[in-house]
């Protein structure tokens, strides 16, 4: 199996909310030390999320190959008010890493944006994810907040990010 075997499937598939948690938690557990409070937030959003894929200004994307779903990315077009979309659950499992997947997975969830013509696009993170903060840089993202923050069960430096439109 290699990295062309990859695909980027747009929609809910079986098993994606199991599998998008788990992936954060393989990440982000090691990483940060989230546990519980951090896979209950992940989830509790996805099946929030999930029921409004009927709605048009939303859509999530999977990264799959025949052993499953290793990466993934959404817009949420809804819970930020009019015009502005949500990036979220934004993540590239171990196997994928490397692969410029991440990019691709972002310059799909952009291109959405600019067919639906959000005015803004934002997303929030930690500080210390630089390779993720770099490929929001080289995108159009710009820092515009910091603050601590638990929610997640331990103390982070979340950061806000945002992109205008180019044009």
């Amino acid at each position: 199996m290699t990295t062309s075997d990859i695909q980027i499937v747009p929609g809910k598939v079986a098993g994606l909310t199991e599998a998008i948690v788990k992936l954060h938690m393989d990440y982000y557990r090691p990483a940060s030390g989230f546990g519980a409070a951090f896979e209950r937030v992940v989830g509790d959003g996805l099946s929030e999320f999930l029921p409004h894929l009927g709605n048009p200004i939303n859509q999530i994307w999977s990264l799959q190959n025949d052993k499953g779903i290793l990466g993934s990315i959404a817009i949420d077009g809804e819970d930020l008010g009019a015009g502005t979309a949500h990036l979220r659950w934004f993540i590239v499992g171990e196997f994928a890493r490397g692969g410029g997947w991440g990019q691709r997975l972002l310059e799909t969830a952009l291109r959405f944006c600019d067919q639906k013509d959000f005015s803004e696009v934002h997303l929030w993170t930690f500080e210390g994810l630089d390779a993720a903060r770099a490929l929001y840089e080289k995108f159009g993202f710009s820092l515009v907040e910091q603050q601590e923050g638990d929610q997640w069960g331990t103390v982070v430096t979340e950061q806000k990010f945002v992109k205008k439109p180019s044009n």
